[in-house]
């Protein structure tokens, strides 16, 4: 069977307004830390994010972190949420990442959504990001 889902591509900027890292494990390293983020989108994606992230950080301040998200907002100005899941690394201060909308997260207009993009920029700051998305 053909998939016909079709996709729009849509691009924001995501600015990080709150950011508060807490040890949990230093006893060799990589040492693991629980991150606690808030960030506004801004552009096809008009919302307001909390993000839980943990991350494993090397003596060189690189690292590999994992997160999920709640987005709440407008979507291309539908209105609803959902969650992403994210896959980051971070290196001489700037942060890449892979991320995809958790399957049966989003919520009112936004119900069904599926998709993933990701993001780049400086780490802590603000990144461009993309969602290639659809409906099912």
């Amino acid at each position: 069977m053909n998939d016909t889902r079709t996709t729009t591509h849509a691009i924001a900027t995501v600015v990080v307004t709150r950011s508060e890292a807490k040890p949990y494990d230093e006893s060799s390293h990589p040492a693991l830390f629980e991150i606690a983020l808030t960030e506004t989108f801004t552009g096809d994606v008009e919302a307001e994010s909390e993000v839980r992230a943990l991350q494993a950080r090397r003596a060189d301040g690189s690292a590999s972190m994992v997160s999920m998200q709640r987005v709440r907002g407008t979507l291309s100005g539908r209105r609803g949420s959902f969650v992403l899941q994210g896959s980051e690394i971070i290196q001489n201060g700037r942060i890449e990442a892979a991320w995809f909308v958790v399957p049966g997260s989003g919520t009112g207009d936004l119900s069904g959504l599926h998709g993933e993009g990701g993001f780049e920029g400086e780490f802590g700051k603000s990144s461009d990001a993309t969602l290639d998305y659809g409906f099912t």
